[in-house]
């Protein structure tokens, strides 16, 4: 399945806010707000590198 980068950056954004918005209605975000993109980030990251390493493959 041959996705393009702005499609699949739009559905990290979609599934990253829907995760961020459960977790806040759960009070879960309160401590830990200013921590809370930092996972987010490393998986876009690590999902950008996979694809860069493994495109040619």
């Amino acid at each position: 399945m041959n996705i393009k980068k702005r499609t699949f950056d739009l559905i990290f954004i979609i599934v990253s806010t829907a995760i961020l918005i459960a977790l806040s209605e759960y009070g879960l975000l309160e401590k830990y707000m200013a921590f809370a993109l930092i996972p987010i980030l490393i998986a876009y990251q690590l999902g950008q590198y996979s694809q860069k390493k493994f495109k040619n493959e």
